[in-house]
């Protein structure tokens, strides 16, 4: 009986979302972000080494980039996204990567990579694009301003994430596209930084992304927060040796979300067990009250825990 209860409830949020998503849709008026041109970024191979000079080098290239894809969405008549890949184009940001196309890609860098001891690389959730970047730009600086000298944060939009209301957002779909490119460029930042502490830290549907880029990593945490799931049942099957943690804010809605799998004939619906949990396994770090985009919040409880963890001050639960 309880497992036909948990199924319901799981089919009923199903339908909400599918009504949802053909409502929202259409009302919106908004240009969708892949709609709007940008040319193929010319391939650039990362610094081998984190070392000033190859990082000005680095950022200038993507300088380029951004400012050829301003220049692209100005003659389509995009003249907000112009002004606002302008702004990101200021010689004072530092871009690691960027693509203007579907969506978009970007991988910027908060603090100093060159000299950090503390490296976050932090990986968004769905809904998160070019259009919603500036979400993910503030909370990566205040988490760097929470961590301070010789750290570095890098936001780590590598990925086309799903429309928060749609059935993509139930599946490991995009997830499963993009871990390739998120453990390839978490390779990369250790071989640049060798001696650094690096974490991952995986937001809502980034978890879902950690999860399946996490089996081998060399890093020394991954933090699952706002999670629906990370696309495994517990913390065993991530496969990583790395310290996993969870939290969750009292606020946060997908603490009502039911925490299961369901196997449909082409897809599975659902993004496993419940990260905060006692039997997932995870090392719970406090995360205060807020909703589910307060975790780096300024001031918040979230932001403390999780600047602990990155920092290596956290013992056990924090």
């Amino acid at each position: 009986m309880a497992t036909r209860s948990r199924d319901s409830r799981l089919r009923r949020t199903l339908l909400a979302t599918l009504v949802a998503a053909s409502v929202a849709g259409p009302v919106t008026g908004v240009t969708r972000p892949g709609a709007v041109p940008a040319p193929v970024p010319a391939p650039a191979p990362p610094p081998a080494a984190a070392t000033p000079v190859a990082l000005a080098v680095r950022y200038a290239a993507s300088r380029v980039e951004i400012l050829a894809a301003a220049r692209t969405a100005a003659r389509h008549g995009h003249h907000g996204r112009a002004s606002m890949l302008g702004e990101m184009a200021d010689p004072a940001r530092r871009f690691l990567s960027f693509d203007g196309r579907d969506g978009g890609r970007a991988v910027e860098v908060f603090g100093e990579l060159s000299n950090a001891e503390r490296i976050a690389v932090l990986v968004p959730g769905a809904g998160i694009d070019l259009d919603k970047y500036g979400l993910l730009r503030g909370g990566s600086m205040r988490l760097q301003d929470a961590l301070g000298d010789r750290s570095a944060v890098i936001a780590w939009l590598g990925y086309a994430t799903p429309s928060s209301v749609s059935l993509q957002a139930m599946t490991s779909g995009r997830a499963d596209e993009a871990a390739p490119g998120l453990r390839a460029f978490v390779r990369e930042v250790r071989a640049a930084r060798p001696g650094a502490r690096v974490s991952l830290l995986c937001h809502s549907y980034g978890s879902v992304v950690c999860g399946r880029a996490a089996p081998g990593l060399d890093i020394a945490d991954i933090v699952l927060f706002g999670s629906p799931g990370a696309g495994v049942a517990d913390a065993a099957a991530l496969r990583t040796p790395a310290a996993v943690w969870a939290g969750r804010t009292a606020g946060d809605w997908v603490g009502r979300l039911p925490y299961v799998s369901i196997e449909l004939p082409f897809v599975t619906v659902g993004l496993g067990g419940d990260p905060v949990s006692p039997g997932f396994g995870a090392r719970i770090f406090a995360a205060g009250g807020g909703g589910h985009s307060d975790y780096l919040a300024s001031g918040s409880t979230a932001l403390a825990s999780i600047a602990r963890i990155v920092s290596g001050r956290a013992d056990g639960d924090a």
